[in-house]
C-alpha cells in the first residue's frame, strides 16, 4: 500500500489592477532583495477565513493608504512560489481616498497609461496577469498593445 502525502491547498495572493483615470498602477519592490527593483500589482496574502476581495481592499490600505473596491476577477490565476497562487481583481479607488503612496515592500508607483504598460520590468509572475488585462473587453481597446 502507497502512502499518499496530502496536498496543501493553495495560499492566495490577491493582485490589485488599480485604475484611475484608464490608467493602470504599478509598484516598485523594494523588499525582498530578489524582488527588489521590480514592478508588480498591488496587494498580498488572503488571511485564515478572510475573503479575496476582502483581503484585497486591506492590502491595498496597508500598502497603498488607499480607500478601494474590487470591481472584476481577471480570469485566471497564477502559481507563485509553492504553496501560493496569484489571483487578480480590477480595483478602483473609491470617492475621497487619498492618492496612492508606498507603504510597504514599495519605494516606487507609476501609473501607466495603455502605452507605458510595457515600460516597467515586471515581477515574472505578474506578466500573465498584466497580458490577461489588455484581453479584458471593456479594457481591451485602450490597452491593446
Amino acid at each position: 500500500m502507497t502512502r499518499t502525502t496530502p496536498r496543501a491547498e493553495p495560499v492566495v495572493v490577491v493582485g490589485a489592477a488599480l485604475f484611475d483615470g484608464g490608467r493602470l498602477l504599478a509598484a516598485r519592490r523594494s523588499a525582498p532583495t530578489d524582488l527588489a527593483g521590480r514592478w508588480e500589482l498591488p496587494g498580498g496574502k488572503v488571511e485564515p477565513g478572510e475573503r479575496p476581495e476582502d483581503a484585497l481592499v486591506r492590502e491595498l490600505r496597508e500598502e497603498l493608504g488607499v480607500d478601494a473596491e474590487p470591481v472584476l476577477r481577471v480570469p485566471g490565476e497564477w502559481p507563485l512560489r509553492a504553496p501560493y497562487v496569484l489571483k487578480v481583481w480590477t480595483a478602483r479607488l473609491r470617492p475621497g481616498s487619498p492618492a496612492p503612496r508606498p507603504l510597504q515592500d514599495h519605494d516606487a508607483l507609476r501609473w501607466l497609461a495603455p502605452a507605458d504598460l510595457w515600460d516597467v520590468p515586471w515581477l515574472d509572475q505578474d506578466v500573465p496577469a498584466v497580458r490577461e488585462l489588455t484581453a479584458l473587453p471593456p479594457l481591451a481597446p485602450r490597452w491593446a498593445p
